[in-house]
């Protein structure tokens, strides 16, 4: 039985002062049942996507449910640090492929601003191994740094190439109106950016945000009866790796990613040459090079050299992030994996302005990682 996405809405992402968790989600939940066309009466169950550490409420999905007017209708939380929204989709796509659900909405929705960056840190710093790791004050930068200089080391991969990586998604980012960062940067900006941790500065890391976004799925004939462009979700991977850094195989990509690719392609019957346009997990701009790497678009070691010839810009080899990623879209930890999704089917249905649409994808996939790559999730999309 296939699963397709035939509702489709996102907010804007940024510091949404003016809005609470739950407008935030209907801003979003509106949209993609007024793209599919359905009431909420049409409407099974929901999934929620998001950490709720970052929240002063307790329980989201049950505050989310009640504003989105879909109670007593089932819902359930899915929590998996940055991949939440990723899992959010898996677990709908299995309620509709074990026949429990027909239409099911999928919300990714996250508030980043309700506490302190000291806060933020130091929960983020806790996605790590807590007994060994995080008791030394590890941060996602420094994870993500030690990942860089080892990749730096084995490969001679550069600060400019990671320098790049920013300024393409910047570029594709100002183009986008729901990204929270709309400006154009050059290598050099990125270069002489404030030092956070060797060698990652300011440029090579995303920002948190608010925001959310909304996806509705449905089994295959719902999907055909009701729309007439739906998208399929052709192949879901997802794997995990180690909590500890230190008992990975290597730093110099995500074993979880390769796993779950490899999941991800068998299911769908393709390969890394027949994706046209891919999201991939950007926290920081080593994560983008690895992500090359570990979904097969180049071989292990080249991802400087793809992104220097510019192979992920449009018209190269994989269009990728050109919504401008985590980098300039920003990071609503709980929402980015929908949006990643949002953004795969809007361009495979080529409703994405002209100035980042890729021309012809049929094929499409998101890379989305949860803490340091414990979690990985992958889906590869397909448009008839």
């Amino acid at each position: 039985m296939r699963v397709g996405i035939i509702g489709i809405g996102h907010g804007v992402f940024g510091r949404r002062s003016d809005a609470t968790v739950q407008e935030l989600a209907f801003e979003a939940f509106r949209a993609a049942i007024e793209d599919a066309g359905i009431e909420r009466k049409d409407i099974d169950c929901s999934v929620i996507g998001a950490v709720p550490e970052y929240h002063k409420q307790r329980s989201l999905a049950g505050v989310v449910q009640e504003y989105l007017g879909l109670v007593p209708k089932p819902t359930w939380l899915t929590e998996v640090a940055c991949a939440s929204g990723s899992a959010a989709i898996r677990t709908a796509w299995l309620s509709i492929r074990a026949g429990v659900h027909d239409i099911v909405a999928v919300i990714g929705c996250q508030k980043m601003t309700e506490i302190s960056t000291p806060e933020i840190l130091a929960l983020m710093g806790r996605v790590g191994e807590v007994q060994w790791e995080s008791v030394f004050g590890t941060t996602f930068p420094g994870y993500y740094a030690m990942f860089a200089m080892r990749h730096m080391h084995e490969f001679q991969t550069t600060p400019e190439h990671l320098a790049e990586v920013a300024v393409k998604n910047h570029f594709y980012g100002a183009r986008n109106p729901c990204a929270l960062f709309r400006k154009e940067i050059t290598r050099e900006r990125a270069l002489a950016s404030e030092e956070v941790a060797t060698p990652l500065r300011v440029f090579d890391c995303c920002a948190n945000a608010d925001g959310a976004a909304c996806l509705i799925l449905a089994r295959e004939e719902k999907a055909l009866e009701i729309s007439k462009k739906p998208v399929w979700l052709a192949g879901m991977g997802c794997a995990t790796a180690s909590m500890s850094v230190l008992r990975r195989p290597n730093l110099v990509g995500l074993p979880s990613a390769v796993e779950a690719a490899r999941q991800a392609y068998e299911m769908a019957g393709v390969g890394p040459g027949d994706i046209k346009v891919a999201e991939v997990h950007d926290c920081f701009t080593i994560a983008e090079l690895m992500a090359y790497e570990d979904l097969g678009f180049c071989k292990k070691g080249e991802g400087g050299r793809f992104i220097a010839e510019r192979r992920s810009y449009i018209g190269g080899s994989v269009a990728v992030n050109v919504d401008g990623g985590l980098k300039a879209k920003g990071h609503p930890i709980g929402a980015t994996g929908v949006s990643m999704t949002c953004e795969i089917a809007r361009q495979l249905r080529g409703e994405v302005p002209p100035d980042r649409l890729v021309p012809g994808a049929d094929i499409g996939l998101t890379h989305n990682v949860g803490g340091i790559g414990q979690y990985c999730f992958v889906q590869v999309l397909k448009r008839e």
